[in-house]
């Protein structure tokens, strides 16, 4: 039985209000959305049914640390997991927008990192990628924490994330090296398009088509050279959509290679900046559907290398979110530590006690 790294838990507030706390006192009294107020809803719900009772899903420390760590499927507990709160999307007032995250980052090492006496969560660091100055600012405040393994920004933006505008935010997260998590985190303020041709009508349509926009964030770090001027720097992409990778990758090395006068600065194929710079979260794993024929998923992951790339993170509470047994399920014994701990260890450094001998244990 693999050990388990979950790198994609969402923490939630207790109750909307919450936030105010931890805002500064000329911003305590403005307009800020509610954590549930956004256009595409899953229709059950956002949250998983069983953790809706005493309190908001994702919202007690100690009910989510049961959870994770004690009452795991399949005895599978999580050794570690990473917190990646939500802020309250994209806010039009880019300096409330900053203010919103570092209430969010001070409420995360208030109410639960800096209780946490198992010492097994760890955190993101929240930044507005739209006030550059605001975001490097508030990573050189947090960065030394040891706590804090990663900077956080949302996946919708106005531009790509490989634009000239943000490499300030980039460059200081890799001198830290510290990697940036993006994720899905729109709809209660200025909601960009979940699709390249616009706003899907359903959630279904939304929820199939926004991971995609991690593409285009992808695509543009490579052609801008944004990963080839800073080697340290590392991409998470957190809401899965890595089975469209590999016939994307093929598409962008094809049209690199026959102009690639245009682009000097990228020495090498696209695909080839994966594996140092970029890495993927899912817990429902896209690609071939389980119990599809004998080694399916094996042969799939090992196509371009996913097994490398790919991460367990379970999206708890999600309604989506799969425990770590079913989802690597279909996964040979390489294919099943590197995705459930140890890509997750290599990328935030973290050393859990006895992963060796408990591996050895169980085989």
């Amino acid at each position: 039985m693999s050990p388990v790294i979950d790198t994609n838990v969402q923490p939630h507030f207790r109750y909307n209000a919450e936030i105010r706390r931890y805002l500064p006192v000329a911003h305590q009294l403005r307009s800020v959305p509610d954590v549930e107020r956004q256009w595409y809803q899953a229709p059950g719900g956002d949250y998983r049914q069983d953790l809706y009772g005493e309190h908001y899903p994702g919202s007690d420390p100690a009910t989510v640390s049961r959870h994770l760590f004690d009452d795991a499927p399949g005895g599978m507990g999580v050794a570690f997991a990473i917190l990646n709160p939500l802020t309250r999307g994209n806010i039009a007032d880019y300096l409330l927008n900053s203010r919103i995250c570092a209430a969010v980052n001070d409420w995360l090492l208030d109410r639960w990192l800096e209780p946490d006496t198992t010492n097994r969560f760890r955190g993101t660091i929240r930044v507005n990628p739209e006030d550059p100055k605001g975001a490097v600012a508030e990573i050189e405040r947090l960065a030394g924490h040891p706590k804090l393994v990663q900077v956080g920004v949302p996946m919708q933006s106005r531009e790509p994330y490989g634009k000239p505008m943000f490499e300030p935010i980039w460059e200081a997260a890799a001198a830290h090296r510290l990697p940036v998590a993006v994720h899905i985190n729109g709809g209660n303020g200025v909601d960009y398009p979940p699709t390249f041709a616009g706003h899907a009508h359903t959630y279904p349509g939304y929820a199939a088509f926004m991971p995609l926009n991690y593409f285009v964030h992808l695509a543009t770090l490579i052609v801008e050279g944004v990963f080839g001027r800073h080697p340290d720097l590392k991409f998470v992409f957190a809401d899965g959509g890595y089975d469209i990778l590999t016939p994307l990758m093929w598409r962008l090395d094809t049209f690199w290679l026959s102009m690639r006068d245009q682009t000097p600065w990228v020495d090498r194929y696209p695909s080839e900046y994966l594996p140092g710079h970029v890495r993927f979260c899912s817990s429902a794993f896209d690609g071939p559907l389980k119990g599809g024929e004998a080694g399916e998923m094996q042969r799939w992951m090992d196509m371009t290398g996913k097994s490398d790339l790919l991460m367990y993170g379970s999206s708890y509470p999600h309604w989506s979110t799969s425990a770590a047994d079913v989802s690597a399920a279909g996964l040979d014994a390489d294919q099943r530590d590197k995705v459930l701990w140890q890509n997750a260890s290599e990328l935030y450094d973290l050393t859990v006690q006895g992963l060796a001998d408990q591996k050895e244990e169980a085989s």
